[in-house]
């Protein structure tokens, strides 16, 4: 079992604050999650950001939530998804800081994970989740197609996030990630949200190469 430890670290736009889930075993790699739209109750304590931290310490992973700009106790102001990019840019260089040399992982939901989609762009990720990324509802020309190891969850009944729009989208990269569709889930995935941890660790417990 890993256990929650309140953080704090600098952003562009004053102090984030956050929760670093640490495991009692070696750790492998590092993990940064992002959570839900800011305007619309998203926070670190988001129940799919949660199980998405909780799925990264299973592969080994230490694992931050952090609550961006204007959420609880963060600093600053909503900034749309770039000021957010920035933040969780900030978050990645305070992990990694913190543990040199591990493999650094990336997971988002719904906003969260075009904010991650984004970062990513900027940094050298090993492993990407995104899941139900709201890519249909955000400028998306300015993020660089992943290269590493990523899958893409999202549910077929979806009520905020349209799944064919995303399908589309992601169909089109150069390098399309690898889908889990979750049939009957909803954008906030209720009554499956193992189902959502479980097609994390499967999809990664058979790669070495973000290790």
């Amino acid at each position: 079992m890993s256990a929650s430890r309140s953080v704090s670290f600098p952003g562009s736009a004053g102090v984030l604050e956050g929760l670093l889930d640490v495991l009692p075993v070696e750790t492998h790699a590092i993990a940064v999650v992002c959570h839900p739209h800011p305007l619309q109750h998203g926070a670190m304590t988001n129940k799919v950001t949660y199980i998405l931290a909780r799925a990264f310490n299973d592969l080994g992973a230490v694992s931050l939530r952090f609550n961006f700009r204007s959420v609880g106790k963060s600093a600053g102001r909503f900034d749309n998804g770039i000021g957010e990019t920035g933040d969780t840019l900030a978050a990645m260089d305070w992990l990694s800081a913190k543990y040199p040399g591990l493999p650094l992982w990336l997971g988002g939901f719904s906003f969260g994970a075009y904010v991650a989609l984004r970062a990513q762009s900027e940094r050298a990720v090993k492993r990407l989740v995104t899941v139900a990324p709201a890519v249909e509802r955000f400028d998306t020309a300015s993020i660089k197609p992943p290269v590493c190891p990523w899958l893409l969850i999202q549910g077929d009944a979806d009520e905020v996030v349209s799944p064919q729009a995303v399908h589309d989208w992601a169909r089109k990269l150069p390098r399309p990630p690898s889908i889990s569709i979750l049939k009957g889930a909803g954008h906030f995935f209720h009554g499956r949200l193992n189902d959502v941890r479980q097609a994390v660790v499967e999809h990664f417990s058979v790669r070495e190469d973000g290790r």
